[in-house]
């Protein structure tokens, strides 16, 4: 296999050209913490992206930061910190649920697969804060999109259209995105033994209300391999100042915590808390259950983790107020799909949603589809979307669907 290690953009340009040429397709990799993600790869060649790395530009006062796109998010993580900021979204940080802990999340990987975390329901998914960027298209072209200011409407927002792409459309070299302040105080309200479809109205109501809850997740006791702390919980996030935390984290316990149980967890708790939440922690263990991320509407989050525990040994939990639902199932030859996208659908056919395959053998990514299904229409767009950037098919041929 052929590994090329560009260090700028016009080695990659010149690297992305020679594999045109020769007609061989390339993986593009950086940190390696993403390569478990999408359909599996056997290309004869790899373009590296690991050295197009690092801070090139940030500006606090401004909130937007420029960088490598192989720079890892824990570089980005320690400038930001130093000025209390942070990326909004709330990256994930899936290396322990991929079985991947040798490897580097980078801000570029992140932004390819518009990774976002609880906090996703208040400030937007990973896309919502992508900037602009520069890369090479499976042309061989360098081109740019965007730029280092939050209102910019001039042209096609082409960042939008590479969040999610994974790698298929062009490698990225430069990001920038928009930062914002770090939050002064958190807490968490935590609401013990509710069944799920009152969990999932208590977090309707929480995040109906004028209280800013940032997060809202539920952790069905018994369905999850962990702490005892974290199961058969409805917690709700508060960020903020210190006196307005602490004033609405009063009024949500007041409010939502009369016919239960309730308690609050405070900063260092709190944070701990949701980062194991964001990085699917609860479903690490046992490490051969297949692991499914389903996006519904919140209302029929509990309803479809519920259906699909009962039909298959299944594990679940729900984020985004009942709007995402992580699966881990085991003892099935096709991962749970069928059940899954049965449960989607729900009795009456007329559901919807999107199913990602999260975790699986590259035999079950082979043979089942790793992300939803799209309408023809749909389909036959991203084709062409696909053919405009990449016509030879030269970055990451089949990563997000079978190639024909």
């Amino acid at each position: 296999m052929t590994r090329f290690l560009p260090n700028s953009i016009n080695e990659l340009s010149d690297a992305v050209g020679e594999a045109l040429a020769a007609e061989e397709p390339l993986e593009l990799v950086a940190g390696g913490s993403k390569r478990g993600l999408g359909r599996p790869l056997q290309t004869p060649r790899t373009l590296d992206l690991s050295q197009l790395s690092g801070v090139r530009s940030y500006e606090p006062s401004e909130l937007v930061l420029t960088a490598g796109a192989a720079t890892p998010l824990a570089e980005i993580e320690a400038a930001l910190v130093e000025k209390d900021q942070m990326l909004a979204f709330e990256p994930p940080d899936w290396r322990a649920l991929l079985g991947a802990p040798e490897t580097r999340p980078t801000l570029g990987g992140t932004l390819a697969c518009n990774l976002s975390g609880p906090r996703r329901i208040k400030a937007g998914a990973a896309r919502d804060h992508f900037l602009g960027f520069r890369g090479v298209s499976g042309r061989g072209e360098i081109f740019k999109s965007g730029g280092r200011v939050v209102k910019n409407v001039t042209g096609y927002d082409l960042s939008k259209l590479m969040a999610g792409s994974y790698g298929t459309l062009a490698a990225l070299e430069e990001v920038t995105v928009k930062v914002l302040p770090r939050p002064e105080q958190v807490a968490t309200v935590v609401l013990c033994g509710l069944d799920p479809t009152a969990a999932v109205r208590a977090m309707s109501r929480a995040l109906a209300s004028p209280h800013d809850v940032s997060a809202a997740a539920y952790l069905p006791a018994g369905s999850v391999s962990a702490p005892a702390a974290m199961v058969g919980v409805t917690a709700l996030r508060l960020e903020g100042p210190a006196p307005s935390v602490a004033f609405r984290r009063e009024r949500l316990l007041a409010e939502l915590g009369t016919d239960c149980e309730a308690t609050a967890l405070e900063d260092h708790a709190s944070i701990a808390f949701w980062r194991a939440v964001r990085d699917a922690e609860p479903l690490v263990s046992p490490a051969d259950r297949t692991v499914w991320r389903v996006s519904v509407a919140p209302a029929r989050g509990a309803e479809l983790g519920e259906a699909v525990a009962r039909s298959l040994d299944a594990s679940w939990y729900l984020d985004w107020g009942g709007g995402l639902v992580w699966l881990a199932v085991s003892g099935r030859e096709d991962g749970g799909a069928a059940a899954v996208r049965a449960a989607i659908c729900g009795a009456d056919g007329r559901g919807s949603g999107h199913a990602t395959l999260i975790r699986g053998s590259a035999a079950l990514r082979r043979a089942v589809p790793v992300f939803e299904p799209q309408p023809p229409a749909l389909a036959a767009l991203a084709a062409r979307v696909k053919d405009s950037f990449d016509p030879r098919h030269i970055l990451n041929p089949g990563r997000m669907v079978e190639r024909s």
